[in-house]
């Protein structure tokens, strides 16, 4: 197995199917990939209907439900790692979707040592004709055109784990911290880092629809108190320092301080 993708879905609307009908469809031969949906939480009725989608629609592709009865974005991922087949990893939020050629292009660069970024879509639940401003389609344009590079370079890519195809060997029993809820995404990125040589970049035909809602961990994390941001920030930055210090030899100086100052929203200018 090739490429094993990852959804990780809790009391999932209807986007869900949509993005699953994106990753039933992709280009590349349905026995080079998997997909793991881990329901976390509530069973029914989402599990119903997920095995009634999987038994409609799957076509004979190997797509895999499991279901947790511990809620959790990060305990559904780590999960999703443990029965991971695939020599590579990739991410999708069950409210986005890939385009057709997503993870053709994105194994078509990969290699052990290279994280590879595809283009990213963001748009507003409800208008997915208008793209959003967003960063990471900005740096794709900047960094692209450079072909494989020095994963530092591109270090802003890695607040979140998904929007990327990840090297199983990159991974290799690390997880992600179950005791946040905000900024796992970011710390298991710099968990992983050590092993990290280059990042690589796919053409802008392999586009990760990002959508916005309403209810998302994204906008939910804008309305959190200012007390409760500061006190998870110093968490985050406790969580680096303690990663940093335990492989002084393998982890990036520079790298480590990028993170912190993400972290410091409290800082005046901070958001």
């Amino acid at each position: 197995m090739e490429i094993s993708v990852i959804i990780p879905t809790y009391k999932p609307g209807d986007y869900i199917w949509e993005c699953l009908d994106s990753v039933i469809g992709q280009s590349l031969p349905a026995d080079m990939y998997e997909i793991l949906i881990v329901l976390n939480g509530c069973s029914q009725p989402y599990k119903g209907r997920i095995e009634e989608y999987i038994e409609a629609r799957a076509d004979g592709r190997n797509v895999r439900l499991i279901h947790t009865e511990d809620a959790g974005v990060s305990n559904a991922r780590n999960i999703g790692l443990d029965a991971a087949e695939g020599r590579y990893i990739t991410f999708i939020d069950d409210d986005d979707r890939i385009s057709p050629s997503y993870l053709e292009e994105l194994y078509a660069k990969a290699d052990d040592h290279t994280i590879v970024m595809p283009y990213t879509y963001a748009f507003n639940d409800g208008d997915d004709g208008t793209q959003l401003y967003n960063r990471l389609s900005e740096l794709h344009h900047e960094l692209a055109p450079s072909g494989r590079q020095d994963y530092i370079r591109a270090r802003r890519f890695f607040f979140s784990s998904c929007q990327k195809l990840i090297p199983s060997e990159i991974i290799k029993g690390r997880r992600f911290n179950r005791k946040f809820r905000i900024g796992e995404d970011c710390i298991f990125m710099f968990l992983i880092s050590d092993r990290v040589r280059y990042v690589d970049f796919t053409s802008e035909n392999a586009i990760y629809y990002r959508r916005v809602r309403e209810g998302s961990a994204i906008t939910t994390q804008d309305r959190s108190g200012r007390w409760k941001v500061i006190w998870n920030d110093i968490r985050m930055m406790a969580e680096y320092t303690g990663i940093y210090l335990s492989g002084l030899r393998r982890y990036s100086f520079h790298f480590y301080l990028t993170r912190l100052r993400g972290a410091m929203h409290f800082l005046p200018g901070r958001r």
